[in-house]
């Protein structure tokens, strides 16, 4: 991407469906802004980022995306979850206006994770004819400037579908910066290389070919409020036959204010991944066999808990942490009588 390049406003319409996918429902988001198509069509790499009321940290995502190294054309999709006051789609409006980045600004009026990610995806399929691949990054993370190219050299090489990359914690309260060894804040993988799978979108690379073949809405919109929509997509892709590969050097930093270093929020965090885990081991086994056998994964995690937590509070000197399995536990088994907890209901306190 060029930052210096003009933006200035497209008098055609969008060119319509570029992919093989076929979308059954029309477009749920409004677009607000936008690059003239003529600098999209060679575009193979497009950046979404959903935000929800976070304009001054949307804007230091944006210009982390500016600085990338690399001299790479890319383009950026963002996408406003807030309906009413809109008040990141403007800031992004103004930005794209400005020559920092060229792409998309749109809205996605229906509050909900999954529903930013499957509009912003979309856009992506349908207004970029040479995309290879979309990249992620939230709205309260900064891209390091070697991001982009490390995704990339990566993709050019590996044999691999999807990849994912480092997040690194920055606690506003810097006493706290020991959290970043809680489960919670970690990394899944720390080397480079083919992993298992992939459980988190807040820094990714997918290939144009997985979001065809799993098709549309990528992201089961159930998982709104919870979370977990991403872990759900990626348990499918890995389902489908598609590999995952990990890239340390696609980093990123993740700012995290006050609050998500409480204790009540950690431990609303530590339930909330347990009734994820379950939730999805439910989907996939279906029946009341599965169910009992979910439910007897469970118990045994919860009876297991107690040694795993000792052991992990000794490992990281934290009593804090070591709480973790437990909490897990606990909220697999609360999410067995409907308890979930929806900490997306209210994204601005999350």
């Amino acid at each position: 991407m060029t930052a210096s390049e003009p933006t200035k406003p497209a008098d055609a319409e969008p060119q319509g469906e570029t992919s093989p996918l076929r979308f059954t429902t029309p477009e749920s988001f409004d677009i607000v802004a936008r690059s003239h198509p003529e600098w999209l069509t060679g575009v193979s790499s497009v950046v979404c980022v959903p935000t929800f009321r976070r304009p001054d940290m949307l804007e230091a995502t944006l210009r982390s995306l500016s600085a990338q190294a690399g001299g790479h054309d890319f383009a950026v999709v963002v996408v406003e979850n807030e309906g009413s006051e809109r008040a990141g789609a403007a800031r992004a409006k103004a930005l794209l206006e400005a020559g920092l980045f060229k792409g998309f600004v749109i809205v996605e009026p229906r509050q909900g994770n999954c529903k930013a990610y499957n509009a912003a995806w979309r856009c992506a399929l349908t207004r970029f004819p040479a995309l290879q691949q979309v990249l992620g990054i939230d709205d309260d993370e900064e891209a390091e400037p070697g991001w982009l190219d490390a995704y990339l050299a990566a993709a050019a090489e590996a044999p691999a579908e999807l990849f994912g990359g480092s997040v690194k914690p920055v606690f506003a309260d810097r006493a706290r910066a020991w959290l970043a060894a809680h489960p919670v804040f970690r990394s899944h993988y720390s080397r480079s290389g083919p992993v298992p799978m992939l459980y988190s979108s807040a820094n990714y690379l997918i290939r144009r070919g997985v979001l065809e073949r799993l098709g549309f809405p990528f992201l089961d919109e159930r998982f709104d409020f919870t979370g977990g929509g991403d872990t759900d997509f990626f348990t499918r892709a890995k389902a489908a036959g598609f590999r995952f590969w990990w890239v340390q050097e696609a980093a990123q930093r993740e700012n995290m204010p006050a609050r998500r270093s409480e204790f009540g929020w950690i431990a609303a965090r530590a339930l909330r991944n347990g009734a994820i885990s379950a939730a999805i081991e439910r989907r996939q086994n279906p029946g009341v066999i599965g169910r009992l056998w979910v439910l007897a994964k469970s118990a045994a995690l919860l009876a297991a808990c107690v040694p795993r937590g000792v052991a992990l509070g000794l490992r990281t000197g934290s009593g804090t942490i070591g709480l973790y399995h437990a909490q897990v536990a606990l909220g697999r088994l609360m999410s067995e009588f409907g308890i979930a907890n929806e900490q997306y209901r209210k994204p601005e306190k999350n």
